[in-house]
């Protein structure tokens, strides 16, 4: 590596408010959540017609169901009458119908109005125009993808292009068929800090040989402080004596029918913006939701997905999620350390990146961007 002078190669990190600041926060909610595509539900939680599930994107809640002609479809949680919240729970099922508990207006699967006491003495209503607000739907990998702008950016531009930038080739996470993949476990994590922190050290293996020694054990490479991400293509090779990425280097899954050689016993680690990590294995696949829910509280939620064989044939799958949830677990308390100082005087102007950290910085650049007057 080149070696520069002390004041070429530090790059400023974003001042403390940026994780702290409740106006900044509304200001990514609406600028950024609310304008992004978002991925928010496992297409395989919406399993038949009428489940559903309700998610927090930006100021919004969000339900996400299946119609009865199968598609996903994505509406604000919110009743047309009087603003009551339509869905109060998390998850579940209706069998035909929303209907709200405060007033009994009755949406269908599709969002329309269908019903309502006395609506039929109010004659000059149009039930098409107070049908439930419909959002953007995007289906990929497996995921329901929602967007809340009117005019949403392009898909491929922004979601694809992440994925792209990332492998050096928009096929080559084709490979692993993330869709047809079942999920095989599911924690979520309340995380007492910022969306951005955790982003950042997800991004970065500067930490790795400090915090992360089972990882650093499967992934040698890792201890010297270059994360994946910070080549473009390059997936971090298996230890020699590692058989498979699992907790203490045993024996994994069968390979995934389409990894290629080159990428088998290599860990890919992508971040989406604003709010997705997939972490690619030859066997199976570890993809990161973020809730950012405050400025300084995020709920993340990580699936594992497997091939349907194996997760009907009840394979023990504990040793693989095991090593990413010990990771998890030791990534977020870091998060939540770092947290604890950003409004401290010493960090009111930020921090320095050094040098395998400078990619960080575009995703700072970026952030500034998106919420810059436009």
């Amino acid at each position: 590596m080149t070696t520069t002078g002390p004041t070429e190669s530090l790059l400023a990190t974003l001042p403390g408010q940026y994780y702290t600041d409740p106006a900044i926060f509304s200001l990514e909610q609406s600028r950024i959540f609310e304008q992004q595509w978002f991925c928010a539900v496992r297409c395989e939680d919406l399993d038949k017609p009428g489940a559903f599930r309700t998610v927090q994107i930006g100021r919004e809640s969000v339900l996400v169901t299946r119609g009865r002609d199968g598609a996903v479809n994505a509406f604000l949680n919110v009743c047309r009458h009087r603003g009551a919240r339509l869905c109060t729970e998390e998850k579940g099922e209706v069998r035909r119908s929303f209907q709200c508990p405060y007033h009994a207006w009755t949406y269908g699967l599709d969002g329309k109005l269908i019903a309502a006491p006395n609506l039929n003495d109010m004659p000059d209503i149009d039930r098409s125009e107070f049908g439930l607000n419909r959002l953007h739907v995007r289906e990929w990998l497996g995921y329901a993808w929602v967007c809340l702008a009117e005019e949403p950016p392009s898909f491929d531009d922004t979601v694809v292009s992440d994925v792209t930038e990332r492998l050096g080739d928009a096929g080559a996470i084709n490979a692993y068929d993330v869709a047809s993949l079942r999920l095989g476990k599911r924690i979520s994590y309340d995380v007492k800090a910022n969306w951005k922190q955790i982003i950042e050290n997800f991004m970065e293996c500067y930490h790795c040989a400090t915090i992360h020694p089972e990882l650093t054990e499967v992934l040698p490479e890792f201890a010297d402080g270059f994360a994946a991400q910070y080549y473009v293509g390059h997936g971090a090779e298996f230890g020699e004596d590692v058989q498979g990425f699992t907790v203490d280097g045993s024996e994994g899954l069968e390979r995934l029918p389409g990894v290629t050689e080159d990428q088998d016993r290599r860990y890919y680690a992508i971040t989406v913006r604003p709010q997705v990590f997939i972490n690619l294995v030859p066997d199976h696949v570890i993809f990161h939701r973020m809730f950012p829910l405050t400025a300084e509280r995020t709920l993340v939620e990580c699936d594992w997905l497997y091939m349907p064989s194996v997760i009907e044939s009840g394979q023990d799958v504990s040793h693989s999620v095991e090593l990413f949830d010990r990771v998890n677990r030791q990534d977020f308390d870091a998060c939540e350390r770092c947290q604890l100082s950003m409004d401290s005087r010493s960090y009111s102007q930020g921090g320095v990146f050094v040098p395998s950290e400078h990619h960080i910085a575009a995703f700072h650049d970026w952030v500034q961007k998106e919420l810059a007057d436009k």
